[in-house]
């Protein structure tokens, strides 16, 4: 089991988008989770694209941190 952490806070959003779609598609398929940590106080567009818009294969479930800022992607 393999976990790898991305910090996205305080990026553009369309430049968390790419960020996002490069570590699903780059990352080992040893990884089981990806931590995104999206920040929570300066807006929360990351967030919400995190949350609720991120669409991919790779992804099965979308577990959130007891740290808001955090969301933990669980792959398949």
């Amino acid at each position: 089991m393999k976990t790898i952490s991305i910090d996205l806070h305080n990026m553009p959003l369309t430049q968390a988008q790419r960020e996002m779609m490069k570590i699903l598609k780059t990352s080992p398929k040893d990884t089981t989770m990806i931590e995104v940590i999206h920040g929570c106080h300066h807006g929360d567009r990351i967030l919400r694209y995190i949350r609720t818009e991120l669409k991919h294969p790779r992804i099965s479930k979308k577990i959130l941190g007891l740290n808001n800022g955090i969301t933990i992607l669980e792959l398949k």
